[in-house]
C-alpha cells in the first residue's frame, strides 16, 4: 500500500474543497483506484503550494476556487447542497447556484487553511465504493490525536465530490446550511443566492 506524507495545510485544502470541497473541468478521470487516490493527491499538493505562496487571503481564495473547479465536481455539489429544491429552480437560478456556491465554499475553507500550520496527511489507499472510490487517509497534527479524513471520488465524472472528517459528511453539512439559508428568505432562491455571494 502506497502512502503518500502531505503538510497539514494540505489537509484543510482538501477539506475546502469537499467540500471540500473540490469542482472543476480538467481533472483526469479516475478509472482506477490508483488514480483516485493521485487525483487527490495533486489537488492537496496544488493547495499546499497555494497556501505556501505568501499571497493575500483574497489572492488564496481565488487560487483555491480555481482548484476546486479543477479537481471538484461543482455542479454535482452545488445541485446536492440545493437538494429538493433544486426541482424549482430555474436553469438560470441553477447556473448562478452552482457560480455563488463555487465562491463560497472557496472562502469558507479557504479562510481556515491558515489555521493549519505543519502536520501530515498520510494517504492509506483507496477502494472501490459503488459508482465511486474511496480513498482514504489520516491525518497527523501538532499537539492532536490522529484523526481519518476520507475523501471520495466519482468514477464516471473522476472528481472529488465529498469528504467525510472523523465520520462528518461535508455534503450533508453544505446541504443543511443552504437549507437554513433558504428557510430565512422564506423559499425565495434568487434571495438565498444573493446572500451566497456574501456568505463565507
Amino acid at each position: 500500500m502506497t502512502r503518500h506524507f502531505l503538510t497539514r495545510r494540505d489537509l484543510v485544502a482538501s477539506g475546502a474543497a469537499a467540500a471540500l470541497c473540490a469542482l472543476f473541468p480538467g481533472a483526469a478521470l479516475a478509472v482506477s483506484s490508483a488514480q483516485a487516490a493521485d487525483l487527490v493527491e495533486r489537488m492537496l499538493v496544488d493547495i499546499n503550494r497555494v497556501i505556501d505562496s505568501g499571497k493575500s487571503e483574497t489572492a488564496m481564495i481565488a487560487d483555491f476556487e480555481r482548484i476546486f473547479r479543477t479537481y471538484g465536481d461543482m455542479p454535482y455539489i452545488a445541485a446536492y447542497a440545493m437538494g429538493a429544491d433544486g426541482r424549482r429552480a430555474s436553469p438560470a437560478q441553477k447556473k448562478a447556484f452552482t457560480n455563488a456556491f463555487a465562491g463560497y465554499v472557496s472562502r469558507k475553507y479557504g479562510k481556515q487553511f491558515r489555521k493549519f500550520i505543519g502536520g501530515q496527511l498520510e494517504i492509506e489507499g483507496s477502494r472501490k465504493v459503488k459508482n465511486a472510490y474511496q480513498v482514504s487517509t489520516t491525518a497527523l497534527l501538532r499537539g492532536q490525536s490522529p484523526f481519518d479524513v476520507t475523501f471520495f471520488v466519482g468514477e464516471k465524472s473522476g472528481r472529488f465530490y465529498n469528504m467525510y472528517v472523523e465520520g462528518v459528511n461535508m455534503l450533508l453539512t453544505e446541504r443543511t446550511e443552504i437549507g437554513a439559508m433558504l428557510d430565512r428568505r422564506r423559499g425565495d432562491i434568487d434571495a438565498m443566492i444573493a446572500d451566497l455571494r456574501r456568505a463565507g
